[in-house]
């Protein structure tokens, strides 16, 4: 039995959907079968990410009304080896019509648990309906966000309604960190004030990579020793439990 884990953000921009494939991944690198859950109906993007795109036929939707059986709207990723673990997708829907209800997505999730060893759950932007949807599901949660107010306020929002959806277990990652972000000038002078101002501990940090971004936005693998893919290695390595210190720069 697998672990279903959310991904959100409250505030859109700040690489999420980056972030959950850079996971995927780099979970699918360490011999785990992994599902990425795109919750973003109507503006779904992992499928282009994944380099699935050309190859979709089915998505959730199609999967809870009954007009296919799950595995056939679910399918392995660009780069992904099928036979030992790997990566898949299920998409969502092309139609926000068609968002699927958290009571509904409640009872979809445990039943992908059983197949993969990780379902990551991509939630969209905001804090709407699609949002309620994807965290229902979820026994734990990655609030990713940027060093910024605007952003890490959005983050402590989010912690709270997740408190509201029973998910107790909640990890920040900060996205795009940079070291020279933190001086007397700033908003923030030290991580620590992003940390507290949050209300999240902090489970990982990650440098803006323009290599992994530009190999997601073509629907390629990253190449694993690249700033951004080194970093989710070491997410990857902390959710199944492992030690992993922080890295002293980025």
């Amino acid at each position: 039995m697998g672990i279903a884990t959310v991904i959100t953000s409250g505030k859109g921009g700040v690489g999420k959907s980056t972030a959950a494939v850079g996971l995927g991944r780099a979970l699918a690198g360490r011999g785990r079968r992994v599902l990425l859950v795109d919750c973003d109906a109507g503006l779904r993007s992992l499928d282009r990410m994944t380099g699935t795109e050309e190859n979709l036929v089915f998505d959730s939707s199609d999967v809870v009304f009954g007009r296919c059986a799950p595995a056939e709207a679910i399918y392995p990723c660009a780069g992904s080896q099928a036979e030992s673990g790997g990566l898949f997708l299920l998409p969502a829907p092309a139609s926000g019509d068609d968002l699927i209800r958290p009571g509904v997505m409640a009872r979809l999730v445990p039943l992908l648990t059983r197949y993969y060893d990780h379902v990551l759950l991509d939630s969209p932007a905001g804090v709407g309906l699609g949002f309620r949807s994807a965290a229902c599901a979820a026994e734990r949660a990655l609030l990713v966000c940027s060093p910024d107010p605007v952003c890490v306020r959005s983050a402590g929002n989010v912690r709270r309604l997740l408190d509201g959806l029973g998910v107790e277990d909640k990890r920040l990652i900060i996205n795009r960190f940079n070291g020279a972000f933190f001086d007397e000038t700033g908003v923030y002078t030290d991580l620590d004030g992003v940390i507290d101002a949050s209300g999240v501990q902090l489970f990982g940090l990650t440098p803006e990579d323009i290599t992994m971004a530009a190999a997601f936005l073509k629907g390629q693998p990253a190449p694993p020793r690249s700033p951004g893919m080194l970093a989710m290695a070491r997410i990857a390595a902390r959710l199944e439990g492992e030690s992993v210190p922080m890295p002293e720069s980025l």
